[in-house]
């Protein structure tokens, strides 16, 4: 089968995917106005997502891009506390736009603003995760945009590309799709060079590939291809694919899979593989589970670690952090991370799920250790 084929088809094939949409597809240059009826096309595609069991994210931009003109803003570059006045007044303007779309077709919207401290900040990396799953597990449609309003630095993070990959990974998706003003890579500039090339596959981002980027196609636009290349390393470094096509189609995600042109970067592995390759190699352990023979043979069987099956607990540390685990006989058969702090855990160890929120006065997670945060020796 051709390979470009079948990774058009690979995007309905994919449990989890994030969608990022760039400020020219939802916003008119012209006139400042939201391009209401590609938003409906949109959400016919989402609808046809989800009825297929795909877990979606969307991380859009555009919320400067209304702001600004809601505003009556200035042309031209912003300020930085001019970008913040037009994130803040934007950003309703298009939450509420997805809610009037989404809703027609039975789709909930859930409205998180992100800032890169979320993303590298342990407890609020791990926060922000539980809140995006929990969103996906009852069948809600995350929209995530970085927050604007109270960012300390240039907005450069907010290019979206790159937050739109710390969001893939960071809910370990097997696709992040770029929705953008061009079809894909080039090997030069097509707007000033007519025998340009498109690049349909790229599995590793490498000097050559870097020197193809371009810059930013408009004001309202902070990304560009550099951006975009940027956020294929954060991918493929982490088991998720990544495309980039052009989403001025009506239903763009439908072309997609009917074969619109594009550029796809192709992970080697899988984002669940990536994710226990970096736990299990990479991490600095910062406690020990001992766990009973029961707990011993259903970790061996794909299952969690329940606080029942730990006998024994080493160390201090807080939620998210590594945790070796060892049997009784002293062999350490894993590492993972755990879902409570180390006096949480010596509470709650040998007791069952039920009685979580009577030990600790909250119901947290009923596994200590969920098995997608567990690396097996």
């Amino acid at each position: 089968m051709n390979k470009g084929v079948l990774d058009n088809k690979s995007f309905s094939e994919a449990r989890c995917v994030v969608v990022k949409i760039g400020s020219s597809l939802l916003v008119d240059n012209e006139t400042g106005s939201l391009r209401r009826s590609w938003l409906e096309a949109l959400a016919e595609d989402i609808e046809r997502c989800r009825k297929r069991s795909q877990d979606v994210i969307i991380v859009s931009s555009g919320a400067i891009a209304l702001g600004r003109r809601y505003l009556n803003m200035k042309s031209g570059d912003l300020r930085l506390e001019e970008k913040q006045a037009a994130a803040a007044a934007g950003m309703v303007r298009l939450a509420h736009a997805y809610q009037e779309c989404f809703e027609p077709h039975d789709l909930s919207v859930a409205q998180i603003l992100l800032t890169r401290d979320d993303s590298e900040n342990r407890r609020r990396y791990l926060n922000a995760r539980s809140t995006l799953i929990t969103l996906l597990g009852v069948g809600a449609i995350p929209l995530i945009n970085e927050n604007d309003t109270v960012a300390t630095e240039e907005i450069r993070f907010g290019d979206n590309d790159r937050l739109a990959a710390r969001v893939a990974v960071m809910v370990s998706a097997d696709l992040l799709v770029l929705l953008s003003d061009t079809d894909g890579l080039y090997d030069g500039d097509p707007k000033t060079n007519s025998d340009v090339k498109l690049i349909t596959d790229v599995t590793e981002v490498t000097g050559e590939i870097e020197k193809m980027a371009g810059v930013a196609a408009s004001n309202d636009s902070s990304g560009g291809m550099v951006t975009k290349l940027a956020a294929a390393k954060q991918c493929l470094g982490s088991g998720c694919s990544m495309v980039i096509t052009k989403g001025q189609h009506m239903k763009p995600l439908l072309a997609l899979e009917n074969g619109a042109k594009c550029t796809w970067f192709r992970s080697v592995g899988n984002p669940q593989s990536a994710r226990k390759n970096w736990i299990a190699g990479t991490l600095q352990p910062c406690g020990t589970f001992v766990i009973d023979k029961g707990a011993v043979s259903a970790l061996k069987a794909g299952c969690s670690l329940l606080p029942a099956g730990v006998s024994g607990v080493d160390g201090s540390f807080q939620r998210g952090d590594t945790i070796l685990i060892q049997t009784m006989e002293g062999e350490e058969i894993g590492r993972g991370l755990t879902a409570y702090s180390s006096d949480d855990v010596r509470l709650i160890m040998g007791h069952n799920t039920d009685d979580i929120l009577t030990l600790l006065g909250y119901r947290g997670r009923d596994e200590i250790i969920h098995r997608d945060d567990l690396a097996m020796n």
